[in-house]
This record gives structure tokens, C-alpha cells and sequence, in this order.
């Protein structure tokens, strides 16, 4: 059976002998949880970890989409939809997306990703040529002002398209490049860098009883499986994110097994984003209702992903979670202005 390597990843200023660099980051690791789907896991030094693992947790992740991952980065959400479940419909016209994109960047977010198609649980898939129409008026407005880079979050190449060729830097795709064959061909042609998201199902049919023989590793080999994929078709591992997809096909407990041991997925030698904001778990676990009252749960859960060396977290509440990761890095790294 496989032996998957997941990093106890620490921001110490002291360290042991043989401590390894994190992704090339200001995180290391000593030693790693081994896990089989055939036993217990198993504490190992680093000194035991084969070395094609090292290589991939240890390599230093290149820039990519203009961010440098020398520090956690923020991903601020703008929906331009009717619909999403937290923010549906508040930023449907071009002029209130921008002034909402001007917020979140003056409040610390490194990238700004544009969805026009809700991906919510039970949500109806939308007409590219609608979705074109509400998120390419947004991004060329965007373009022409905002000092940090925006992504595209969809499924279709012809939405990706239209986004790119307005100025969208990055896409976003949550169904992990399993839906629109001629996405990944479409975003290596044109040498843009990509997000690969897990999804089980449909956001139709995603939350109808999810199953996972391991979650963490089921989700693992997924990743690792489309990173593989994109990168024999050409798309180098440099121009990859992945994202364990919390949320989409998952219940409660494989939620809080992905983020507890989110580590793993530095294995895969991506960038890993964690976009948990507002979700529905939170607010099953501290009562919080409607999502725009989740927000404390959601940067506890930003604070504890970038705890773990994740470099990108996916927020509605910039302000919120820039203020708490700059006290994060401010004890933890003895960073501050």
C-alpha cells in the first residue's frame, strides 16, 4: 500500500537538526504523520521521508498569477451572482463588484476571484453566455484599476476565455478541470496559471450523502492524480494550485478531517488554497445563521489552514482575516511593522 507524508508543520524560530524547509517557506517540518489506508498513522522523522516527498513538500513554490508565497495570501471572493449563498446578489451590477473589489484589496487581499456561476449545494448550472455576461464587464472594469491580479472561478473554457482576455490572470476551476474537456487545453495554450479544486458530484447533487473510503486520501490522489494529468499535457507543477474543496461533496466530519490534516496536500508540490469561508459546517458547529454571521468561525479556520503552511485562503471578510493573520505572523514569526 502507498505511504502518503503528511508535514507537523511548525513556525518556531528554533530549530532541530535536519529540519526542512516548508514549500520554501518560513514554516518546517522535523517530522511527518505517516499515513496507509492499511494501518495506523505513524509518526516519522523527516530523515525517513522517501525522497521523492521531501523533494515536493521541501521545493520552493515559484511565483505565480503575481503573488509571491513567502506569506499566507488572501483570495477575496466576489460572486456576481443572483444567488450564492452568502452574498447572492449584492454585487450583480459592474459599478457595486468594483467598488466591493476596491474594499477588499484596500483591506489587504492579495487576489480578487470572480465567480459568476454559484456553485452553492443545489445550485442549477447557468448558460456560459450568461455567465460571460456577468463577470466580463466586472473584470474589465477591474482591470484597468486594480493593483493586484483576479482569477476566474469557473468550469467553462469559454467563460475562461472571455475572463482572460479581460485581464483575469488566474482560473479557478472547481471541479478540478473534470468538466469542460477543453479547459486545461484552453489554460495551457494561453500558458495561464491554474486552481485545481475537489468536488464529488455536481453542486446539484453534491451533498446527497457524500462517501469517501478515506477523504484525505481519497481527495489526495484526486489532486495528485489532475496535477499529474495537467502537467503531462504540458502545464508545468509551477503554474498549480490545488484546493481540497471543503464543502463540495462533504459532510462535517470530512471537512474537519481535510482541515485538521491539510498539511498533506503540500505532498502534491502545489501552492494549496483552503477556501472555507462562511460555509454551511460552521455554522452547524457554532450555531451562526444566517452565513454573514459566520465570520469569526471563518477566520478561525483561515488562522489554523495557514498554521498548517497553506499559502492561499479563499474569504468574503478581508479586513477580518488580513487583521488576524497579520497578529498570526506577528507572534508566530516576530513580524510587524
Amino acid at each position: 500500500m502507498s505511504a502518503y507524508y503528511r508535514p507537523i508543520v511548525s513556525f518556531d524560530s528554533v530549530r532541530p537538526p535536519g529540519a526542512l524547509d516548508l514549500a520554501g517557506g518560513p514554516g518546517w517540518f522535523a517530522e511527518a504523520v505517516c499515513h496507509r489506508r492499511d494501518a495506523p498513522p505513524q509518526i516519522v522523522p523527516a530523515s525517513a521521508i522517501p525522497e521523492d516527498w521531501r523533494d515536493r513538500l521541501a521545493s520552493r513554490r515559484p511565483p505565480m498569477a503575481g503573488m509571491v508565497f513567502d506569506s499566507p495570501r488572501i483570495m477575496g471572493i466576489l460572486n456576481v451572482t443572483p444567488d450564492s449563498f452568502s452574498d447572492g446578489g449584492s454585487h450583480q451590477s459592474a459599478a457595486r463588484a468594483v467598488d466591493r473589489a476596491r474594499e477588499m484589496v484596500k483591506a489587504g487581499a492579495n487576489i480578487i476571484d470572480i465567480g459568476g456561476e454559484s456553485t452553492r449545494p443545489g445550485a442549477l448550472p447557468v448558460p456560459r453566455e450568461a455567465e460571460i455576461a456577468r463577470v466580463e464587464p466586472v473584470i474589465t472594469a477591474l482591470y484597468r484599476e486594480l493593483t493586484v491580479p483576479m482569477s476566474i472561478d469557473t468550469r467553462k473554457s469559454a467563460v475562461a476565455d472571455a475572463a482572460v482576455n479581460a485581464g483575469a490572470a488566474l482560473v479557478n476551476d472547481v471541479s478540478g478541470f473534470t468538466y469542460d474537456p477543453m479547459l486545461a487545453r484552453y489554460c495551457l495554450d494561453k500558458g495561464v496559471p491554474v486552481c485545481v479544486m475537489h468536488a464529488r458530484g455536481d453542486p446539484e447533487t453534491m451533498q446527497n450523502d457524500p462517501r469517501y473510503e478515506d477523504v484525505l486520501l481519497d481527495v489526495y490522489d484526486f489532486l495528485a492524480a489532475q496535477v499529474a494529468m495537467l502537467e503531462e499535457m504540458g502545464i508545468p507543477r509551477g503554474r498549480i494550485i490545488v484546493d481540497p474543496g471543503i464543502g463540495f461533496g462533504k459532510n462535517i466530519e470530512h471537512n474537519l478531517t481535510l482541515l485538521r490534516d491539510v498539511a498533506l496536500f503540500h505532498g502534491i508540490g502545489c501552492p494549496v488554497l483552503v477556501g472555507a469561508s462562511r460555509k454551511g459546517f460552521i455554522g452547524k458547529i457554532t450555531g451562526a445563521s444566517p452565513a454573514v454571521e459566520r465570520i469569526s468561525g471563518s477566520v478561525a479556520v483561515a488562522q489554523a489552514a495557514v498554521a498548517q503552511g497553506v499559502q492561499i485562503v479563499r474569504v468574503h471578510d478581508v479586513s477580518e482575516t488580513a487583521q488576524a493573520l497579520a497578529m498570526w505572523r506577528a507572534i508566530s514569526r516576530g513580524q510587524f511593522p
